[in-house]
Formats: structure tokens, sequence, C-alpha cells
């Protein structure tokens, strides 16, 4: 079985070099490019994806149509979920985080972007970026965040996974997720194994397919990006050096 998670393409808050969390913002020309590659590279590999689920928010749900119409999956049959939403960067959001840097200091920066279990500042509950002034997030029945860290990710994601893994073990078939960076890292973490010290070197690019071939128990059997190494290292230092001062 293939599972491939794919980050949603460049978006305007990530193009301006903005904390997103989630903050609505579209694609950019170089994102709508981004998802055409990564749909292309699906079809180019003959996946057979029978499940694509996707996040609220709409950097991710505009990526998985042009993925989806590129590969001819049928939109009625693509699901949303809030769970696979992008973390959320409480009173970050919307901050430059080169300019941030430059305030706090490059380590804090990169602890809040990368460290484990340790959330950005919260939000006020009155603060208009809060999650309950947005009408596509009003009829969710639980708490919404207002400022996570990735293991607070994981916890907001873990009855969405339990679900998700017991309906694709039961049919054959590929399956593809598009999300957000911190959603996949979460799902990576799992997948991977890997300790809270681990995650923190993960760097997951936009536009690009990452895939993991899995065993009935979700053993990693190979995993893969759909890019030559070369780029792919030049996209991962670029999402590394956003967090550093100017």
């Amino acid at each position: 079985m293939k599972l491939i998670l794919l980050r949603h393409g460049e978006s305007q808050w990530n193009l301006e070099n903005r904390f997103t969390g989630w903050k609505d913002v579209s694609l950019t020309d170089v994102g709508i490019k981004e998802a055409n590659f990564s749909g292309n590279e699906l079809l180019k590999n003959n996946f057979q994806i029978i499940t694509i689920y996707t996040s609220l928010l709409k950097r991710a749900t505009e990526t998985t149509d042009i993925v989806a119409r590129i590969i001819n999956f049928p939109n009625e049959k693509i699901k949303y979920h809030w769970r696979l939403n992008e973390r959320h960067y409480g009173a970050l959001q919307g901050l430059n985080k080169s300019e941030t840097a430059a305030k706090y200091g490059e380590d804090q920066v990169h602890i809040w972007r990368r460290s484990y279990d340790i959330a950005p500042p919260l939000l006020n509950l009155n603060d208009k970026r809060h999650p309950r002034f947005q009408t596509k997030f009003q009829n969710i029945n639980t708490d919404l965040p207002i400022g996570e860290s990735l293991k607070d990710v994981i916890c907001r994601l873990q009855p969405f996974w339990k679900e998700y893994v017991d309906s694709i073990l039961s049919i054959k078939g590929d399956h593809l997720i598009v999300a957000h960076s911190n959603s996949l890292r979460a799902i990576s973490k799992i997948l991977d194994k890997l300790s809270s010290r681990e995650i923190m070197s993960v760097n997951i690019p936009t536009g690009v397919p990452l895939v993991y071939t899995l065993d009935n128990g979700l053993n990693v059997l190979k995993k893969e990006y759909l890019i030559n190494e070369e780029e792919l290292k030049i996209k991962q230092e670029i999402i590394a050096n956003q967090g550093k001062a100017k």
C-alpha cells in the first residue's frame, strides 16, 4: 500500500514568510505550478489513488482540486477534515518569521517553529484571529486551538488518524493526504516512529509528493520524495532558513 503525503503548494503567506497557521490564504502562481507538478508526478508514476483527504484550509483544498483534476479523481469523493488543518501558531499568526527572529532571537523562533512540546504565545479569546470568528470552523464541536505545539497537533490528529487507518486498511489501493507542514510532520512522526528530538529536523517542502510504502501493520517499507535529491535539499534548506533574521 502507498500512502502519499502532499504539502499544499506555496501560499501567499509562504511567499511573504509569515506564520500562517489557520489563516485562510490562497496559492501563489508558484503554488499552482507546484500543485500541477505534484498531480503530473502522481499520474506519471501510475498511482492507483482511491482516497483523498485534505484539510479545510483553501491552500490545501486548492492544491487538492488541481491534483484531483489531473489524476481524474472525482471531486465528490474528496474528504475534508479540520483535524488535518495546519498547526495553530497562536499570537504569532500573521507575523513575519525573519522579523520575529530579529526581535526575539533565532533560537527562540526555532523553538516555536520546531520544538515538539512548546507552544507559541497563545491568542486572547477575543482576538479576531481566533478560529471561532471564521464561519467554516463554527460547527466544530470541540475547543478550537489558540496556539499549538507539534505534540498538540498529534493529539488533535489522533481521532482522525485512528478512523483513517481503519478505513484504508480495509480497501486495496493508494491513498493521498493533502495537508500542511505540521499536520504532515505529525503523521511522519507516527509512521517513522521519530523521537521528539528527531522530528525537530524534519522539513516538508511545499508541492512535492512524499510516498510511503507500508505493510498491513503500517510499518514503513520504503519512503521517497518524487523529486531529485538536489532539488529536495534546496527546498528543505529554504524552509529551515525561514526563521533566521535578515
